[in-house]
């Protein structure tokens, strides 16, 4: 065995590892990037800036391919958390838009994500609609508010059915627990302000029954 024949497999691996580490970098800053546009999608949803949802979800969308295209090679990095973690969010945007908007969901294959990230994603969606109650209701629109509850519910009944390792589900279960307790402080805050306002209305229709009884005396 020569050194020769030791210093040429090193070289080969020491160039392996500057692409992976180069390819690394650069996933970094899309999926930053893509976080970024997925954050700012929702928020235009929360400011009802439908135009500019449209846009930065399709902005999102193209830096996600773009990202996925890049690790073809590479399943080691697409795999790693920053990739998933940003994948998620891509989700996230994706059914918070949709519920808002009525329209159906994507797929895991049309997001190109995997069913662990597609499932974490909808459990952040859906405790996302949290906040667009609580809108509604400070709007006085506490009826509005209830098919945001309905999607969160709906989302928790089939997140309980998938029982499997956090290994598998990237955690899952602790994401699933988290939603529990935000639905049930959401439905305990829409409840409320139902019945606030039954009562608002059948004390506005005593009064005007009492307007009128005095009127015709």
């Amino acid at each position: 065995m020569s050194a020769d024949n030791l210093t040429a497999i090193v070289d080969d691996i020491r160039q392996e590892m500057t692409t992976v580490n180069d390819l690394r970098d650069d996933t970094l800053n899309r999926s930053r990037m893509l976080i970024r546009s997925c954050a700012q999608c929702i928020r235009a949803v929360h400011r009802h800036d439908w135009e500019e949802a449209q846009a930065l979800l399709a902005q999102a969308r193209a830096e996600a391919q773009e990202m996925v295209e890049a690790l073809v090679d590479h399943p080691e990095l697409y795999h790693t958390g920053y990739t998933q973690d940003a994948l998620k969010e891509l989700v996230e945007a994706h059914l918070v838009y949709g519920v808002v908007h009525n329209e159906p969901p994507p797929t895991p294959a049309e997001l190109l994500v995997t069913g662990a990230t597609y499932l974490s994603g909808m459990s952040e969606a859906a405790t996302e609609m949290r906040r667009f109650v609580l809108d509604l209701m400070r709007r006085d629109e506490v009826e509005a508010a209830e098919p945001y509850l309905a999607f969160m519910d709906d989302v928790y009944s089939q997140l309980i059915t998938v029982d499997f390792p956090d290994a598998i589900t990237y955690g899952l279960r602790r994401k699933t627990d988290v939603l529990r307790n935000v639905l049930e402080r959401t439905r305990g805050d829409l409840t409320l302000g139902l019945r606030q306002d039954r009562m608002r209305d059948m004390l506005h229709a005593l009064e005007t029954r009492l307007d009128e009884a005095s009127e015709g005396l």
